[in-house]
């Protein structure tokens, strides 16, 4: 269910920034990103995100070993599926350069944060979200949208059978509650991609993820009582889950898609499948940057810090060349998505009466 250009250098990427002299409308758009300075990198902030970050996820482990085998657990569990989801963040910069511009240290740190720190396959993860990025809400071409719990549009619907015909029906009012599982699907789909013949590096891929499960299921059985333990690990996950998954449900759903051979040029495809979330620092934060998913579709390599300022002049360039850009809040971004799982519902719920 996650929302998810092979990073720059590991992805689809788009038409090349340094090809902006006199061609496409991205061409255009590009130069002036460029020439604002815009696609430097930042080592300073990412220096101190990585610090903060890798600070708080030390702070809740050692929480974790000074409480020992206590109900108090439970917000532990909390705070730490919040700083997995900060994690799995620093991993989606990490797999688009926004951090190295170099494949091979954003591949390392990818698997370390990834594989190791929050049993996420980086490997499972670049795959999907390469596909994604490339053709975002095409229903044949972006995985994000396969009606494989989910129905995403009207054939989709029409067309549903087992699963996402059981729920479909009422996917907008189960849409929440089923992102309690995202965390263990998460993990589920990372091992189920090991067996993938795309996958690079396998043999690394695997000791870093069985040796995340081994320490972190070994840690909660360890030192919590069988049950203490159990609450933990489905708390945690569920949270985790629920937290990530808010991060990337405003993105897409929702937004017009695409089928068959309708693919506009690049500008459009990303402006149009996609919607930003209106918010302060404090968004930015918790969305990881995520919030200005325009501008990070049409520059996936762009540091974070440097999407607000791009938003400017994306949105300004969009208004020239009368591109719908949307633009909403967050609760408001939510709002939209079930509405339209809901739209999308009827045709099985008519068929049920």
């Amino acid at each position: 269910m996650m929302t998810s250009i092979e990073a720059p250098g590991a992805q689809s990427s788009p038409p090349a920034p340094a090809a902006a002299g006199t061609g496409s409308d991205f061409a255009r758009l590009a130069k002036r990103v460029t020439n604002a300075g815009l696609l430097d990198r930042r080592p300073g902030y990412y220096t101190l995100r990585l610090s903060v970050v890798g600070a708080l996820f030390v702070a809740g482990w050692t929480a974790f070993a000074l409480i020992g085998d206590s109900w108090w657990q439970l917000a532990v569990a909390g705070f730490l599926a919040v700083i997995f989801g900060q994690v799995a963040l620093i991993t989606h910069d990490l797999a688009h350069r926004q951090i190295f511009r170099r494949r091979r240290p954003s591949e390392i740190g990818g698997r370390i944060f990834g594989n190791l720190g929050i049993g996420m396959s980086y490997g499972w993860w670049m795959n999907k979200h390469t596909r994604h990025h490339a053709n975002p809400n095409h229903e044949e071409l972006d995985p994000d949208v396969n009606p494989d719990i989910l129905v995403w549009s009207l054939d989709q619907a029409r067309a549903s059978r087992g699963l996402p015909r059981f729920i479909g029906s009422r996917q907008a009012y189960l849409f929440f509650p089923l992102l309690t599982l995202e965390g263990f699907n998460l993990h589920v789909s990372s091992i189920r991609g090991l067996g993938s013949r795309s996958m690079k590096r396998r043999g690394v891929e695997a000791a870093m993820l069985f040796t995340h499960l081994a320490v972190y299921l070994g840690a909660l059985f360890l030192v919590l009582s069988p049950g203490k333990a159990v609450a933990f690990l489905f708390l945690h996950q569920a949270v985790f889950g629920v937290y990530l998954g808010s991060v990337f449900a405003p993105n897409h759903k929702g937004m017009p898609t695409f089928t068959g051979d309708d693919r506009p040029d690049f500008l459009r495809r990303q402006v149009l499948t996609s919607r930003n979330v209106r918010g302060g620092a404090l968004t930015d934060i918790a969305l990881g940057g995520l919030n200005y998913q325009i501008e990070h579709h049409l520059f996936p390599s762009m540091p974070t810090p440097h999407l607000r300022r791009a938003q400017k002049i994306v949105r300004s360039y969009c208004a020239e060349l009368n591109i719908a850009y949307h633009e909403t809040g967050l609760i408001a971004s939510y709002s939209e998505a079930l509405r339209h799982l809901h739209a999308v519902g009827a045709p099985i719920r008519h068929s049920l009466t």
